[in-house]
């Protein structure tokens, strides 16, 4: 069976990550301002990298090589600051001698004002020219962020100051390059956290709703607690890569205040980011934090950090005492880099302030309305359609004499079961706009699909209202049309379904939804298969009966009379086989929500079919 394109999602707290390595194109450009490669890990402290220059003396607008050489490294990130002041802009601009393995970016809205890798080819030297802009600073001091794998890099590291002839001596400390501020220590939890002050003193975030860390290790967990200027927060659960939370106005990815925990062997990094957009997150200062502390025990990850209510002149962190949106989510992480969340982010139903009064929430991992989306199409295009084509297909001569409402009953069963259809199948298309506020560009081939079935769904009933009378010469092609239109939909919605099922955004379970959907085909599969061969054998028994001559009338009808019986009792049998399937699968869904108290997910596939019948 098709297996469904995985949306790249979602949230959230975790998200893809690249390196250097992860950037081999040495599109880098965000790192312009700190140099700092965003990888979660300090810098090395002493260079092996040096930066070397074609003269010590320059006057505006001349052009000095810069050459930048050392051990093997795969990235680079080269620019020229005023020695004066490291902190300030880049100044001046660079010219390639190699473009194959250099590359010029754009700094402050300027193309040119810093040199990074092309590629993640190993590299022992990197020569470029530096022209000098006509206000230049009278000392120049050129930094370099060299990297030589993804834990292994050196920020800022310095050149000898280059200076004008008559500007004055520069006195500067030549320690001005220090790459980053001393990550704050980090001490071991002695014992798991516990929930039994969730709601009291605590406010939690739990999935399963009411689970505890300290006895069941399957439980993610987030709690905060108050004091007077901070948030002491509390993050576990089963991870082999990493736990992350995110802190956001709205229920979609971007623009978001995140924080991760990412297992390094047996050592767990406390991060905190900011998420733009669905691009991987951007690592920020642990210097916001303190009290960092984490444990790792059968496979539970778990840390924690205590963070101010609020942080006056720090970027991308929110304060802590307005309403926000909470993402819990988790993932892989290898070699200290973190990957995108299989799974789709637990988000709470409605903004907390985490401040306020103590409360234990929860979340899903699915939006309702997506579940509606799902149920709708399931239920028309696996139920009420399927019915429908049975009734008109083979049941009209068995209903050929009872009549409902002046049409035969078989027309009006199949009638309404069609129209029922097509109306769910509009309900149904229309909730997965409302949710996403726009066409999906990160679902595959599903709304594709979705649209084709849409547009068939409601074209069938509108051809059925030009049907020309029954002996009009064009009431076979009129049969021919509806034939392959419905079957078309019925195809496309079944390919729609199976892809639509493996979407993050209803968030169902492992393989069971495939096996559910695949007996559900197959046992509507084989019923038609098994009505198709009796109408087949019958039509031979009866042209074996005229051919003989012999009681001819007496005979079609007992025939007939011994095919009617035989049909309802494949209905009937049809009927109970799906009522039976559906309780079994609901009974099976409905274990595993009690047990796990998430939020139902494949249950929306046979949740109303028994009530048609």
């Amino acid at each position: 069976m098709a297996a469904a394109e995985f949306a790249v999602s979602a949230l959230v707290s975790a998200l893809l990550i690249c390196s250097v390595a992860s950037y081999p194109n040495g599109k880098v450009a965000m790192s312009c301002g700190g140099m700092a490669p965003q990888h979660g890990h300090s810098p090395q402290p002493e260079p092996v990298h040096q930066i070397t220059l074609s003269q010590t003396k320059f006057k505006p607008g001349d052009q000095i090589q810069v050459t930048l050489s050392g051990p093997t490294f795969k990235g680079f990130l080269l620019e020229a600051r005023d020695a004066e002041d490291l902190s300030g802009p880049p100044v001046g601009s660079f010219t390639l001698i190699d473009s194959e393995v250099s590359q010029l970016l754009t700094c402050e809205d300027v193309q040119g004002l810093a040199v990074s890798h092309t590629s993640s080819s190993k590299k022992t030297e990197i020569r470029v020219y530096w022209n000098a802009p006509h206000s230049a600073p009278n000392h120049v001091r050129f930094l370099a962020t060299v990297v030589e794998k993804y834990k292994i890099y050196w920020v800022k590291i310095p050149s000898h100051v280059l200076s004008q002839p008559n500007a004055p001596p520069f006195t500067t400390p030549t320690a001005t390059a220090q790459p980053l501020t001393a990550s704050p220590s980090v001490s071991h939890l002695p014992k798991s956290f516990s929930a039994s002050e969730c709601g009291s003193k605590k406010f939690c975030v739990r999935s399963p709703l009411d689970c505890d860390p300290e006895t069941e290790p399957a439980c993610f967990f987030l709690s905060f607690t108050r004091d007077d200027r901070s948030v002491m927060v509390e993050m576990s659960g089963p991870s082999e890569g990493y736990l992350s939370f995110a802190l956001s106005r709205d229920r979609w990815m971007g623009d978001d205040d995140a924080y991760l925990c990412i297992r390094e062997d047996q050592t767990v990094y406390i991060q905190p980011s900011y998420l733009t957009g669905r691009s991987y997150p951007v690592m920020e200062s642990r210097g916001t934090l303190e009290d960092m502390a984490w444990r790792l025990v059968d496979g539970v990850l778990q840390c924690s950090f205590r963070r101010n209510i609020t942080l006056p002149g720090v970027k991308n962190r929110f304060v802590l005492n307005e309403s926000y949106y909470i993402f819990l989510a988790e993932g892989a992480a290898h070699d200290g880099r973190i990957f995108k969340h299989l799974q789709q982010p637990l988000i709470t139903y409605e903004k907390y302030d985490v401040t306020g009064t103590p409360k234990n929430v929860g979340g899903s991992r699915s939006s309702p309305l997506l579940k509606a989306h799902g149920a709708l199409m399931s239920v028309a295009w696996m139920t009420t359609v399927s019915i429908g084509v049975l009734v008109a297909r083979f049941f009209r001569s068995v209903w050929s004499k009872a009549f409902f409402f002046g049409e035969a009953a078989w027309f009006q069963v199949h009638r309404m079961l069609m129209l029922t259809t097509s109306v769910l199948t509009c309900v149904a298309f229309v909730l997965p706009f409302v949710y996403r506020g726009g066409w999906s560009r990160r679902a595959g081939y599903h709304p594709y699909l979705g649209c084709t079935v849409m547009t068939l769904a409601v074209l069938q009933p509108l051809l059925a209202t030009f049907r020309p009378p029954l002996h009009d010469p064009r009431r076979q092609v009129f049969n021919w049309t509806h034939w392959s239109v419905g079957t078309a939909a019925r195809i496309i919605a079944v390919a729609a379904m199976f892809l639509g099922m493996d979407l993050p955004g209803l968030n169902l379970p492992g393989p069971q939804k495939t096996y559910a959907m695949m007996g559900f085909v197959v046992w509507h599969i084989g019923t038609e298969v098994l009505l198709e061969i009796h109408a087949y054998r019958l039509s031979r028994k009866v042209e074996i009966l005229d051919d003989d001559r012999i009681q001819i009338l007496q005979s079609l009808t007992v025939a007939e009379a011994e095919g009617h019986v035989f049909k309802k009792a494949v209905l009937a049998i049809y009927v109970c086989g799906n009522v039976t399937f559906v309780m079994v699968f609901l009974s099976a869904i409905n274990q595993w929500f009690t047990s796990m108290q998430l939020p139902i997910n494949m249950a929306f596939l046979f949740s109303v079919p028994h009530v048609l019948f």
